[in-house]
């Protein structure tokens, strides 16, 4: 299967993008990417749609882990990550939050 180089995943409201992540597959099982919410205020649950969106990608549900980069400070992302992950680790890295961790594999039936 070729997968593409990134896949990129947007979420409007009223026509207006208000969550954005982009997807890699660095390495086989490894599944890399970086979410974000737009500038100002954006209404609760769009951040943990946006984290559905990227975990539910067939590629990302594939793979093993999860390499993720999230603001510093956006609980609704990373929460959210924690629940779809097992052993995640974090880390500060400047303006950002980085992720490491394990995908569950996918619930058959």
């Amino acid at each position: 299967m070729t997968l593409p180089d990134t896949r990129h995943v947007e979420l409007m409201d009223n026509g207006q993008v208000v969550a954005v992540a982009e997807v890699t597959m660095p390495a086989e099982g490894t599944a890399r990417t970086s979410l974000h919410a737009v500038s100002g205020h954006v209404a609760p649950g769009w951040r943990r749609d946006l984290v559905d969106a990227v975990m539910d990608l067939p590629e990302v549900r594939a793979s093993r882990r999860l390499e993720a980069t999230i603001p510093l400070g956006d609980g609704e992302l990373l929460g959210r990550l924690r629940e779809r992950t097992r052993d995640a680790r974090t880390r500060p890295a400047g303006s950002t939050v980085l992720i490491d961790a394990n995908i569950p594999p996918a619930l058959s039936g």
